[in-house]
């Protein structure tokens, strides 16, 4: 697998992307409708994974963790159903938003409950619970 905070950082840029293109639409059309789907995308997709993206950068050791691929894993894949069924629920249709919405969530819960175990672990002053002492990456 690749560097795990590079992977990180490429889903922020195609999630901030995404966040760019619909508030340019919903500025040109007027219709602002999808602003919660907006705001979601750029603080869950461009925001969380650039910070995941530069705390693995900091502690490179954690990110060689299975724990850290399976974070990676199950915020890149929550992410898009539980935009896609966002878009859904905010345009009245909750018979395909809110399974969608759900198990995206579920998989995003998972990431983030992951990054706060790792990062606990990861920041810990005793020894490290990951390989050898963790310093920042230089």
């Amino acid at each position: 697998m690749p560097n795990l905070a590079n992977l990180f950082f490429r889903g922020a840029l195609v999630f901030f992307a995404i966040g760019i293109a619909m508030g340019l639409y919903m500025s040109l059309t007027h219709d602002f409708t999808l602003r919660p789907v907006h705001v979601h995308v750029n603080l869950l997709g461009w925001v969380s994974l650039f910070l995941y993206a530069a705390f693995y950068k900091l502690y490179p050791a954690a990110a060689e963790t299975r724990l850290a691929k399976i974070h990676f894993w199950s915020a890149m894949i929550g992410l898009p159903p539980m935009m896609i069924g966002l878009a859904f629920l905010v345009h009245g249709n909750e018979a395909v938003g809110v399974p969608l919405l759900l198990a995206g969530e579920a998989g995003v819960a998972i990431a983030v409950a992951l990054f706060i175990y790792i990062g606990f672990r990861a920041t810990a002053r005793t020894a490290s619970a990951f390989t050898g002492t963790l310093v920042p990456a230089e």
